[in-house]
């Protein structure tokens, strides 16, 4: 698949080209096969962040998962976090590279904002538009070895992101009993139908505003070990 295009402005802002008629199609088809995959799973829901309980409203949050679980990502949203959490919606990064339009169509099918961006291509931009998606009430879905890897190697960026917006981040996991895994880069985990499903939120990892370069790698190793923890 050929690299998305993008425009650039007298301003030096660089905008992503919206999805191609071919890629919404595409989008749609697997948004229909996700929908009725998801349908056939047996979940096992555990929740350890004690932030979705007893009718709280949390307020946004940055929810993170690893990339080569986002096949059930919409799922673990809509299924348990949106009617717990009472948020504005979901607004997700998405890369700015090649499979970026693609992405987005599929988002556009679960109303959920999409964010084109990664660490090499329009990092700074996007890191504005998700601030500005915080202040208006939206959670935030990440995944932090995105899109290009290492795989379960945590990026800087989504602390960044919590130090910023003032967010909590709360790591988010699935194990599946039986699945098909892919020979890509992160080894894409594909359910199979009538698997069990366990989905494990863990506790919510905190970035302080003036947090010093030494406490931001400390929430990174420890993001990264948690998200290792629950996904192995």
């Amino acid at each position: 698949m050929p690299e998305v295009a993008v425009k650039k402005k007298s301003s030096a802002i660089v905008v992503p080209n919206a999805p191609k008629w071919h890629q919404r199609l595409a989008a749609w088809l697997v948004f229909c096969l996700l929908k009725l995959l998801a349908a056939t799973l047996r979940y096992r829901w555990t929740d350890r962040s004690g932030y979705l309980e007893g009718g709280r409203k949390p307020g946004p949050t940055i929810y993170c998962i690893w990339h080569n679980r986002l096949a059930l990502c919409m799922k673990i949203y809509h299924g348990y976090v949106k009617p717990r959490s009472g948020g504005t919606g979901l607004a997700a990064l998405v890369s700015a590279s090649k499979d970026g339009g693609f992405l987005t169509g599929l988002l556009d099918c679960f109303d959920v904002q999409a964010v084109r961006g990664s660490s090499s291509r329009r990092g700074a931009q996007a890191l504005r538009e998700l601030t500005t998606w915080a202040k208006q009430g939206y959670d935030m879905a990440i995944t932090p070895d995105g899109p290009r890897g290492p795989r379960y190697v945590a990026q800087s960026g989504v602390i960044a992101l919590a130090q910023v917006t003032e967010m909590v981040i709360v790591p988010v996991s699935y194990r599946l009993a039986w699945k098909i895994e892919l020979k890509s880069w992160d080894k894409f985990q594909i359910p199979l139908p009538f698997s069990r499903c366990e989905m494990i939120f863990e506790k919510p990892i905190r970035v302080a505003r003036d947090a010093s370069e030494a406490e931001r790698e400390a929430a990174r190793v420890e993001l990264e070990k948690v998200l290792r923890s629950i996904s192995s």
